[in-house]
């Protein structure tokens, strides 16, 4: 009597510290163990609107981006593995949840024989429920079903990521690709422009007005232009390679719906940035994600520490059981037991257990660590984009004028030339700075669109911890 209560004193002594371990909950944005900015220090985007993140590809002006996105994401390797992730983190919550329930079995038994060499030959048949509970006393499956919880939510945020991370990809190379085919237009007509210039200058040339020097510059210029727009032309067919992979479209059917609006730079909806870097972050579901990382690894703690106490498991059973012999009366009734309350105490594991909980802290730790960085990687990422956005919208007007001056530049040296006014090499030079400005200021229309794009998805694309509650039902 006195060893079994020693062992129920010190079950219980081992439930009280066990019951000391309690699971983390999800950093708060702004606490000591989640430092945020109380501002940006980047200037936020001025004329945006409050519009629909959710809806926003759909607000561009140009339908076939959002129809490639949408084809992208349906293709995607990527979120189909996302998705993979959802069920196995579904199951293991189901799991989870199971092991904090009795377990139930089902039997059905039957057997004829003689148990004894004179008794007559009987049957038995029964048919009865088994059942068993794993109390859990110290918590390990409680602390089980939490970390399946923290991990499906975090899968389901991460698919989102996935979502916007090959959206934003398709959306870049498409406009890379809108931007190349309007740098295209212009290396055709520098080429036709140094072409004209060539053979007007062959006809001078031939006639003693000009040098063959100049001759052969001018030829020279007609070759180089014709190399630059070989050269363009290949960059944008790479940029249509990378979109047949990305959205698994036919490549015939894509050029043609691209060459329907060719040349053409789509525009996106501006939209405001929440003044306190925090609710952004809310809305991040990589942030969101790591956060119940942090979660996960703190149960998984909790549960390791949990495995190095006793457990204590009741089973018992109900069933209808008939027995009968030949010569004899039948007899059949209701048999039932509970018990026993097995108690398994771990004894000797040369180790195993305590080395398992102390890894379950450092991964917790670490855990910690991994969303304090991801949180400064955000902020960075959004300022990052602001700046972006702040320099071209202020470069904008300037590169269009000097796109435009240049062009006015090109165009009078152009007619001095023919007049005999102007050398080739002052031609020349003025042909340079109107290809350099126009090609600036392409690329700075599209820097201007990818730093929304990088910015919609810095900002979390449109994601909130709400949708969670409809798909998993919390």
């Amino acid at each position: 009597m006195n060893s079994s209560l020693s062992l129920t004193w010190g079950v219980l002594t081992a439930a009280v510290l066990a019951g000391c371990a309690t699971i983390e909950q999800a950093p708060t944005l702004g606490s000591a163990d989640a430092p945020v900015a109380t501002q940006w220090h980047a200037p936020r985007a001025h004329g945006g609107e409050l519009v629909d993140l959710a809806q926003w590809w759909g607000q561009f002006d140009d339908p076939l981006m959002l129809r490639l996105i949408q084809d992208g994401q349906d293709a995607s390797a990527t979120l189909s593995q996302a998705i993979a992730r959802i069920a196995d983190a579904q199951a293991a919550r189901v799991s989870g949840l199971a092991a904090l329930l009795p377990s139930l079995d089902g039997a059905i038994e039957s057997s004829r024989g003689r148990s004894e060499v004179a008794a007559p030959v009987g049957s038995m048949a029964s048919v009865g429920l088994q059942a068993s509970w794993e109390l859990d006393i110290f918590g390990a499956n409680r602390a089980g079903a939490g970390a399946a919880q923290a991990q499906l939510e975090a899968s389901l945020a991460e698919w989102h990521d996935a979502r916007v991370s090959v959206a934003a990809e398709i959306a870049t190379t498409y406009v890379e690709f809108r931007a190349c085919e309007a740098q295209a237009v212009q290396a055709e007509l520098d080429a036709q422009s140094r072409n004209e210039t060539a053979r007007l200058t062959d006809l001078m040339a031939a006639s003693g007005f000009q040098s063959p020097a100049e001759a052969d510059l001018a030829r020279a210029s007609a070759a180089q232009g014709r190399v630059s727009l070989a050269e363009q032309h290949a960059q944008c067919e790479y940029l249509i390679k990378s979109l047949v992979a990305l959205t698994a479209r036919n490549e015939v059917a894509l050029r043609r719906d691209l060459d329907a609006a060719s040349a053409r730079m789509p525009q996106p909806a501006e939209f405001v940035v929440a003044t306190l870097p925090a609710q952004v972050l809310a809305q991040r579901p990589d942030i969101f994600a790591a956060a119940r990382d942090v979660v996960t690894a703190s149960a998984e703690s909790v549960q390791a520490q949990a495995l190095r106490w006793p457990r204590v498991t009741l089973s018992g059973e109900v069933g209808r059981t008939r027995v009968s012999e030949q010569g004899s009366v039948s007899t059949s009734g209701t048999v039932w037991s509970v018990g026993p309350v097995a108690v398994t105490v771990p004894l000797f594991d040369a180790g195993t257990r305590r080395a398992n909980a102390e890894a379950a802290q450092v991964r917790y730790d670490v855990a910690k660590v991994v969303y304090a960085d991801r949180l400064r990687n955000a902020i960075r990422e959004v300022e990052t984009a602001l700046v972006s956005l702040q320099s071209t919208a202020a470069r904008s007007d300037n590169a269009r004028d000097a796109a435009e001056g240049f062009e006015r530049s090109f165009q009078a040296f152009e007619a001095r030339y023919r007049s005999g006014n102007a050398s080739l090499f002052e031609l020349e030079d003025a042909r340079r700075s109107r290809v350099n400005a126009q090609i600036s200021f392409i690329e700075l229309q599209r820097e201007h669109v990818t730093s929304w794009i990088t910015l919609y998805r810095a900002v979390g694309g449109g994601w909130s911890s709400a949708a969670l509650d409809d798909i998993t039902g919390l």
